[in-house]
């Protein structure tokens, strides 16, 4: 929880650009949806020729998660992948300054009766996320349907970081960092509701096991859901926003509880929360966030899987 600010420092001229390209932002937000859809595809598609180490990493995880898939499949799902991370700048802009109406006329809910379930049950909700694409637009969406509290990573930039926690608290509850546990459990001891990705490989750490993750057998997986979970009366929820074909707007799927989670096994609960994040990206792999390391830790005596 985060009382962000701006400063009158933040005028210096090494924060220009960030202003500028926030004004642009702001100006992209007041065009047509459709437009902006079409303008992130072209953007991504840039993006693929531009930024070789990122689409050498998206193609390497694709690859890994998928082996079935010929070369050319692995390398039309990367493309892909380019063309929703254009666009989800683009729903960045939409996230932070289009209206709530706005966000409602394009957004559809599937699964609201485990929500509801759950809070008629008077429990504290963990919203296992995963990091797809659509994240900003997703964060927006959640908090229209359920005001909640979500875990952030503070940005280096302090502008950059101020518009970020602006932006995800439109329709939320509050924001707490990533390595406030503390913070995390009171929240859920008070009966809210916690927004929290466990999917990224933040490298070795007391909290953290290998599992299995799609292909992979040993991916470094973050064990925090299982920590949470243990909360007197609080239940774990997987959920996540899915851009739909053409305009047809956004999908906010909730999954039912996790039964029998926590086990005593962290491993365990680890590989029980990727095959939940597994079903998600099944569901839209061309908008999950394939150009991150993933699968950068690995056991000790293995060699990397980045070439």
């Amino acid at each position: 929880m985060n009382a962000n600010k701006l400063k009158i420092r933040y005028c210096h001229p090494r924060y220009w650009l960030t202003w500028m390209g926030i004004l642009a932002l702001f100006l992209s937000s007041l065009l047509p949806f459709s437009l902006l859809l079409l303008m992130g595809k072209l953007l991504g598609r840039c993006g693929y020729y531009i930024a070789k180490s990122r689409r050498r990493i998206a193609h390497r995880n694709i690859e890994l998660c998928f082996p079935d898939l010929s070369t050319l499949e692995v390398e039309q799902k990367v493309m892909h992948n380019f063309e929703n991370a254009g666009i989800a700048l683009f729903e960045m802009a939409m996230a932070w300054f289009w209206p709530s109406w706005r966000i409602r006329s394009i957004l559809k809910v599937r699964g609201l009766e485990h929500l509801q379930q759950a809070k008629q049950n008077g429990k504290g909700i963990i919203f296992l996320g995963a990091h797809f694409l659509t994240l900003e637009m997703g964060g927006r969406g959640l908090g229209l349907t359920n005001p909640t509290f979500a875990v952030y990573r503070k940005h280096s930039n302090p502008v950059l970081d101020y518009y970020f926690h602006w932006g995800r608290m439109r329709n939320q509850k509050g924001m707490v960092d990533r390595k406030d546990l503390k913070g995390m459990i009171r929240i859920l001891k008070e009966g809210e509701s916690l927004w929290y990705a466990p999917d990224h490989d933040y490298g070795r750490h007391k909290s953290s096991v290998f599992a299995p993750f799609f292909n992979v057998e040993n991916a470094n997986t973050v064990a925090g859901t299982s920590t949470l979970a243990r909360v007197k009366n609080s239940c774990v929820i997987p959920a996540f926003l899915r851009r739909l074909p053409g305009t047809a707007g956004y999908e906010l799927v909730f999954y039912p509880a996790l039964e029998n989670f926590p086990s005593k096994d962290l491993q365990a609960d680890a590989k029980t929360t990727n095959q939940q994040i597994e079903m998600m990206i099944g569901e839209a792999d061309e908008q999950y966030m394939w150009m991150h390391r993933r699968f950068k830790t690995r056991p000790e005596g293995e060699p990397s899987l980045y070439p």
